[in-house]
């Protein structure tokens, strides 16, 4: 396994919508532990594969402390239900921000696991948040797309200078 590099906002690269994943096999499998280790190490709670520059529909997430429930979803669907509600959210691609934004509280979720075996599952709080957030990964979407132009102009600048002066 490998730790990747996790794409950073404004890259275009992040803007690219994620294809179906046609079959489970070794390389999506290989796919799927080298962006846990990422995961871990970064550290966060969700990593969709389009955050590394593989535009697949994979992502992977664990809400659990110990870092041991690993949740894999392969070209997952999704059917938003509930309330709006409101939640600060942050992002490996955006690091050190956190800001507000709306989603549904109810998610209902088709996918394949790591194996390939279609399973479908209902999430609500957190987890409904960041399965959402995580597909919107896939689209090509960031959680800044939720904010105002001011605000999303304001962080890019901030990281566009951190990155220069990380290089």
């Amino acid at each position: 396994m490998a730790i990747l590099n996790i794409l950073k906002f404004p890259d275009p690269r992040l803007r690219t919508r994620a294809e179906p994943v046609a079959a489970v096999d070794a390389a999506i499998d290989r796919l799927v532990g080298d962006l846990l280790e990422t995961l871990y190490q970064a550290p966060g709670i969700g990593l969709a594969a389009s955050q590394v520059n593989v535009h697949k529909r994979v992502i992977v997430l664990d809400l659990s402390e110990a870092k041991d429930d690993p949740l894999v979803l392969i070209n997952p669907q999704l059917e938003l239900s509930g309330e709006l509600v409101e939640t600060d959210e942050g992002c490996l691609s955006v690091p050190g921000f956190y800001e507000p934004v709306t989603r549904r509280a109810h998610t209902s979720v088709k996918a394949l696991d790591r194996q390939g075996k279609p399973f479908s599952m209902q999430a609500d709080g957190l987890l409904s948040v960041c399965i959402q957030h995580e597909c919107d990964h896939l689209e090509g979407k960031l959680f800044v797309d939720y904010l105002s132009n001011l605000k999303r102009t304001r962080i890019q600048k901030k990281l566009l200078k951190s990155q220069r002066a990380d290089a």
